[in-house]
């Protein structure tokens, strides 16, 4: 058994890991500021509500719960947004990860896992997205999850900390039982946005572009279960080399357009969902699917859920339950 600091674990995909850190016999304790998380989510641990931004709580919360390692999930996640206000994604995702870097280290814990992601290939030379595939982000935010990794490198080399950095695809679907689920302030996940409109919550969906060079114009995205992505941060653990920050993509290989995903959300759900073609928004590359050959950094990871009609069902199941609507 680990106990295990998760930064942003009253998050989506943070409290998913929770969940599966504890159904793997570990103990998370969730360090999060609430400002996108929910404390409802927090089921498997304690919470400890702060910021990575404040250093003097960070070493507080170590301080008492001595982990023996860090899931650091916390961060700013818009990409139109890091656009339009890149100060406060660099402000959040750098130096907020500096300071769980430094916190870390002083309290003497040397295993972090890190939630990066695919934005940092930015537009990639081909498709789909090797582990080697040059990094190049379009976007503030990628950038800023490409500087994570490399302060991670260095304080792997020069500290000896033992890291494993996850970059991911489009993030789906719920906990199977609907225990928790994606529940943002603004929305703006495709899936989510399009199960509101199936629900009646909102009039109708905006296709960001049509224009794109893809066979239906609009963007293509590699859906990842949230829980295939748990459960690959829990085998992240056992992957900590000291010395060394290893890095593995995590998606399922096939990549979907917003239409064929709006179809999708038509065919799970039985409903319509109305759409109107927007302009794009800026930062969004064409086109992101990972290589899914197994992930090698975590004994051979690879996605089980691979039917995008299967994980939607669990967050439609979610999304019912959590918030009612059209059934």
């Amino acid at each position: 058994m680990m106990r295990v600091l998760v930064t942003g674990g009253a998050g989506y995909i943070g409290s998913h890991t929770c969940k599966a850190l504890s159904e793997a016999g570990h103990e998370p304790i969730a360090y999060d500021n609430l400002s996108s998380g929910h404390d409802w989510a927090v089921r498997w641990g304690p919470l400890e509500v702060g910021d990575i931004l404040d250093p003097a709580r960070l070493a507080e919360v170590f301080a008492r719960h001595r982990p023996e390692a860090v899931m650091h999930f916390a961060a700013l996640a818009y990409v139109g947004v890091s656009v339009r206000d890149p100060s406060s994604y660099h402000r959040t995702n750098v130096v907020g990860t500096l300071n769980v870097l430094d916190a870390a280290r002083a309290a003497g814990v040397a295993r972090i896992v890190f939630s990066s992601s695919c934005a940092i290939y930015g537009i990639p030379e081909r498709v789909p997205i090797a582990i080697d595939t040059s990094q190049c982000p379009v976007n503030p935010y990628g950038w800023t999850k490409l500087a994570g990794e490399r302060m991670l490198a260095e304080h792997c080399r020069a500290y000896g900390l033992a890291a494993v950095a996850l970059r991911y695809f489009n993030a789906a679907g719920a906990d199977p039982a609907a225990s928790i689920g994606e529940d943002h302030e603004p929305e703006t996940h495709l899936i989510p946005l399009a199960l509101d409109v199936a629900a009646g919550r909102r009039p109708q969906l905006d296709v960001y572009g049509q224009d794109y060079p893809t066979p239906d114009g609009t963007c293509i995205r590699d859906y990842v279960h949230v829980c295939d992505l748990a459960d690959a941060h829990v085998r992240a653990l056992e992957a900590c080399e000291p010395g060394a920050m290893r890095a593995a993509n995590l998606g399922v290989g096939r990549g979907y357009s917003v239409h064929e995903v709006v179809d999708a959300v038509r065919r799970v759900t039985g409903c319509e969902v109305p759409a109107r073609i927007a302009p794009r928004r800026p930062g969004d590359p064409p086109a992101l699917v990972a290589d899914a050959s197994p992930a090698s950094t975590l004994s051979g990871w690879s996605a089980r859920w691979t039917d995008l009609d299967a994980i939607i069902e669990t967050a439609w199941r979610w999304h019912r339950r959590h918030f009612g609507g059209s059934s």
